[in-house]
């Protein structure tokens, strides 16, 4: 089913189009996501990656790699972002759940004086170390681990082989655990 719309898109059918787009944007935007850090980019590089998908979708010689295809698509729309903000990035530490919530202050903290709870200071010290590590290093790791992908879907996508997968795999989380040992207290 999806192979057939992948060529009608392929033939300028929209309609097709859409109906791809709109099974796939929350994966896309969930890789995104992970990879960027911040909303508002993750909706950007979505944007981009289905726009530019469908002005080269007639090149894609293969329907059945589209998703291999895309996902390319998508880690070159974040990098694309990233060089944008010329490395630049904000963390957004109060969760969307809270605003508007008279209990909270500024900066997501409670108004009562309490301290966040351990798992939130460790979700922010993560978010911190994942995002001071390179582009290519947060994408291996979100399509490895948040879209649960194996390494030979990541070779598929990233277009290299899937050895080189493994190694970068390796090294993407020993610059994690690095990156995590700074955000630790002395």
């Amino acid at each position: 089913m999806e192979r057939e719309l992948v060529e009608a898109a392929r033939r300028g059918d929209r309609g097709a189009y859409d109906v791809l787009v709109h099974r796939k944007v929350e994966s896309v935007y969930r890789t995104a996501r992970t990879i960027l850090g911040h909303d508002a980019d993750a909706e950007d590089a979505t944007q981009e990656a289905f726009v530019a998908a469908w002005r080269h979708l007639p090149g894609l010689r293969d329907p059945e790699r589209f998703d291999a295809w895309l996902g390319r698509i998508v880690v070159n729309a974040c990098r694309a972002t990233i060089r944008r903000r010329h490395g630049v990035r904000e963390i957004q530490i109060d969760g969307s759940s809270d605003r508007g919530d008279p209990r909270m202050g500024s900066g997501g903290l409670p108004r009562d004086g309490r301290q966040p709870d351990d798992e939130a200071i460790e979700a922010i010290a993560f978010d911190r170390a994942f995002a001071r590590l390179s582009v290519e290093d947060r994408a291996i790791l979100a399509l490895h681990h948040a879209d649960d992908l194996d390494l030979e879907a990541i070779a598929a996508i990233l277009g290299i082989p899937t050895g080189t997968v493994k190694s970068r795999l390796l090294r993407a989380r020993r610059a994690l655990e690095r990156s995590l040992e700074r955000e630790r207290p002395a």
